[in-house]
């Protein structure tokens, strides 16, 4: 199963205002864990950086210059994702951005039924609790040293590490002993073995024993009360 892990890094935050993409980096994952195949882009967005987009990644207008625009990345970007699944951390918003440029050159749309949303996932299995990738990260032990800024490809792989821990680990159907299957992002669950009840009832020999050792009894409890019968 051949899925890839996407992220990307922006001009802004809103790309009907004109904002673009000017870094994507992806990491293919066969059965949920990275190969070595990645795919990394740096993009001249063709407009200035935005100030607070800038403080996130660290890209600058000058860094960006000699970039290749998004049209002549386009093919082998597509190229590299193929039809396969997109893992995406807040998905709407790098579909929204890739969408718009790819509408810009005339080409078709990728699906929203192709992103595996890790946001979602997240919240779903921990309510209430941080979802971004730090706090994913910090979570399940994942080295964050190297992150001082934004990285499309760094986030990317960083976040293959987390989607592999949200769908349960590097071995994510084994349960000793038994035969688990898994949900869609959701927690092993291991089928459960219905047994007959055991036959507690005694034996004849067993109730006559017992009757016995009670007649060895002098005046126990439960029979204080009743009327006396040995006249």
């Amino acid at each position: 199963m051949r899925e890839i892990v996407l992220d990307t890094e922006t001009t802004g935050l809103y790309p009907e205002q004109g904002h673009r993409v000017v870094e994507i980096g992806c990491v293919e994952l066969i059965n949920h864990v990275a190969t070595t195949k990645h795919f990394h882009q740096y993009i001249n967005p063709e407009r200035p950086m935005d100030a607070d987009a800038e403080a996130v990644h660290g890209l600058t207008d000058a860094f960006l210059s000699d970039k290749p625009v998004f049209a002549e990345i386009a093919d082998a970007f597509l190229e590299f994702v193929g039809d396969d699944p997109l893992v995406i951390h807040n998905a709407a918003f790098d579909v929204g951005f890739l969408n718009a440029e790819l509408s810009r050159l005339g080409l078709p749309a990728l699906p929203m039924e192709r992103a595996v949303d890790t946001v979602k996932i997240a919240r779903r299995r921990f309510p209430g609790a941080q979802a971004s990738l730090d706090a994913l990260c910090r979570r399940y032990g994942i080295d964050l040293s190297d992150r001082s800024l934004h990285g499309a490809l760094l986030d990317a792989n960083l976040l293959a590490k987390v989607y592999l821990e949200l769908r349960g680990g590097s071995q994510p159907n084994l349960v000793l002993g038994t035969e688990a299957t898994e949900d869609e992002a959701g927690p092993l669950t291991v089928p459960t073995e219905v047994r007959p009840p055991r036959e507690h009832k005694p034996s004849n020999a067993e109730a006559a024993a017992h009757a016995a050792f009670l007649e060895k009894l002098s005046n126990p409890i439960w029979r204080q009360g009743e009327p006396d019968r040995s006249s």
